[in-house]
């Protein structure tokens, strides 16, 4: 395979788990207490969103890459 085909099959995944996640979950850790022996961190949960437009997009461009590569091909 072409390595444009490649590409377009690695956009067209990533358009569909944005679509399907819409977002990336993350922990961060703080510290909040530094004293001696004594440690205290306090964890909060994040979310970084991702617009279904950039899933769209992603998808698009990953179905024009295919064509593209399956046209140069033949």
């Amino acid at each position: 395979m072409k390595p444009i085909t490649w590409v377009g099959i690695v956009l067209i995944v990533l358009g569909i788990w944005v679509f399907a996640y819409q977002g990336i979950n993350y922990t961060r850790q703080k510290k909040v207490l530094d004293v001696g022996s004594v440690h205290l961190t306090t964890e909060t949960h994040e979310r970084l969103s991702l617009s279904p437009i950039l899933g769209g997009l992603a998808l698009a461009g990953g179905v024009v890459l295919l064509v593209v590569g399956a046209r140069n091909k033949s």
